[in-house]
């Protein structure tokens, strides 16, 4: 009986974390931008921080995603350390109402919420009343997990086993307070977990002390994974999540010598063993933020000296020529802006080299290699677009302003570039190396010349992008003729092998042909980079097609114009 018990515990639990994923991801995707935005324009002083924190994280119910959003303002350098550290608070306060909610008997609700939710997400012609009968649907899906974890505790008093269990790893206050804490961790969710816990109470499996403990671990289990997910490498980004880290363990120090005389006296005015856990987990957050939120100056200061700023040059993803004191002056922060992009640009056709000793060597590391650094174009990009979008506030000249505008052309067009290498060249290779596919020595020749040729085109981007030369636009752009022409030999060589039935070729079909098409759309965007000068000296025509125009309005012959690239 025991084990079938565990089984049904297991189940219900997961019912109650899908509940909850499905309640966040519907918020995330129905107002996930209005959040963002509004956590934005909330994060100026710690008053508002802290209620903007409270509100966004009662409608996702997830402290982890909002101190995920928030770590990116704090890491792109958009907002203070101090608010930042307020919305956390608020945040850990806004995790209690939903557990406060679920403290009463609602459960009769949870089939309206179903047949609405379900409804709703079917018979919805707007997408937004799809993500809000998701959100139904959770909601529904965790309240009739409470009902399953409370019928499948009433007859485990019968199973000694289970009790044997839960009294073993309920035995010290400590053990507690940890063995909350990895359920949050690994659970991803602290209502999960005292939710749970309530659950335990009301069956009388545990003592309301041992439910407070594990309440506060639970506190302190959810503060762990925004610090592993924001970027452990980054000490900027680890700052935020160390804070909220700390203010946890500070509480939990605090409160843990008096659980048991808190629970007697909790007790006492509320005799409902469920409502006692849900109030303590109010409470305990309440506290922390009246202790916490004048001294977050100090709190902001010492995490700094714990984490300081990285030297300049030792983060291949923090720009290096981004000088703020020359935005005031658009000539000297644009050629900043420009050298950035170059920086930015470097290690793209880094990226781009290492992706076909990727495909050659079968190496995994290099795949790993190249996918994280794409995580650095895509950290420049961010910030190359940040800076030129304060440069353009100031009054510019029509010459600056076409030269901000070239600027941001060229950073879009690179951080395309490394997307098709991360997300499309590198998964191919991966690929490849899982399924130990070789290609034919006549394929790797092939591909390994067309690389070549779209990597060469870089340094005539990067010349053309700092100096402008009409000639040299001009000389990248007819390189497209060349790789077309390109392209269809190695396609026709490719099929010749195939109808010789060699194996490899065979076997690697897909995979070359692939190849090729991403090199094709890297050198197209490369060549983009040219159009904006060809374009300010009247060099570009409107179309590659051919116009029929009619010369005499008597009827005459007409004659065709051929317009091109």
């Amino acid at each position: 009986m025991g084990n079938f018990v565990l089984l049904d515990l297991a189940g219900g639990i997961a019912l109650l974390l899908w509940g909850l994923h499905m309640v966040q991801s519907g918020i995330l995707r129905a107002f996930g931008s209005d959040l963002r935005r509004l956590l934005g324009k909330a994060l100026q002083n710690r008053v508002t921080a802290f209620f903007a924190g409270l509100g966004i994280t009662a409608l996702l119910q997830s402290s982890t995603a909002t101190g995920l959003m928030t770590t990116t303002f704090v890491r792109e350098g958009l907002v203070g350390l101090v608010p930042a550290l307020a919305i956390m608070l608020g945040a850990n306060v806004g995790t209690t109402l939903i557990v406060q909610v679920f403290s009463f008997d609602i459960s009769w609700i949870a089939p309206v919420l179903l047949i609405a939710g379900v409804v709703a997400f079917k018979r919805g012609s707007r997408t937004i009343v799809r993500d809000l009968g998701r959100v139904a649907i959770g909601l529904g899906l965790m309240l009739l997990s409470l009902h399953i974890l409370l019928d499948t505790l009433a007859p485990a008093e019968n199973a000694p086993g289970v009790r044997a269990l839960l009294l073993a790893i309920t035995a010290e206050p400590v053990l507690n307070v940890l063995f909350g804490a990895v359920l949050a961790w690994a659970a991803h969710s602290s209502v999960a977990v005292i939710l749970l816990a309530a659950s335990l109470t009301y069956s009388s499996f545990i003592d309301p002390a041992v439910a407070l403990a594990i309440v506060v671990g639970a506190n302190l289990g959810s503060a762990v994974n925004p610090l592993i997910e924001g970027g452990l490498s980054d000490p900027i980004a680890r700052r935020l999540p160390l804070g909220n880290l700390l203010n946890r363990l500070v509480g939990c120090a605090i409160i843990l010598p008096m659980l048991q005389p808190a629970a007697a006296v909790m007790a006492a005015f509320d005799t409902s063993s469920v409502r006692l856990v849900a109030d303590f987990h109010t409470l305990f957050n309440l506290a922390l933020a009246a202790i916490f939120i004048l001294p977050l100056p100090a709190m902001a200061r010492l995490l700094r000296w714990l984490l300081p700023d990285p030297p300049p040059g030792t983060d291949p993803s923090a720009p290096i020529y981004l000088d703020d004191a020359t935005v005031s002056t658009p000539s000297l922060a644009l050629t900043c802006a420009a050298r950035e992009t170059l920086h930015m640009g470097d290690i793209v056709e880094t990226m781009l080299r290492k992706s076909i000793d990727a495909f050659m060597s079968d190496d995994r590391k290099l795949v790993t290699e190249i996918e994280r650094m794409d995580n650095s174009v895509d950290r420049l990009h961010e910030a190359i677009k940040l800076y030129v979008t304060r440069i353009t506030r100031e009054s510019l000249e029509d010459q600056e302003g076409r030269r901000a505008m070239e600027i941001i052309a060229c950073a879009i067009n690179l951080e395309h570039i490394g997307d098709i290498i991360d997300k499309n060249l590198m998964e191919l290779a991966a690929k490849k190396i899982k399924n130990r596919l070789s290609f034919s020595p006549e394929g790797a020749a092939e591909l390994q010349q067309f690389h070549h040729m779209v990597t060469g085109s870089f340094k005539l981007a990067f010349t053309i992008f700092m100096s402008g030369d009409v000639k040299t636009a001009r000389q990248l752009v007819g390189e497209k003729v060349t790789v077309r022409e390109m392209e269809r030999a190695a396609a026709e060589s490719h099929f010749a092998r195939l109808r010789e039935g060699l194996t490899a070729s065979i076997e690697t079909s897909s995979l070359h042909l692939d190849i090729i098409r991403d090199l094709k759309r890297i050198f197209s965007h490369i060549c983009s980079i040219a159009y904006p000068v060809l374009e300010a000296s009247g060099e570009l025509q409107p179309s590659r097609l051919k116009v029929s125009i009619s010369a005499r309005p008597n009827g005459g012959e007409g004659f065709e114009e051929s317009r091109s690239t």
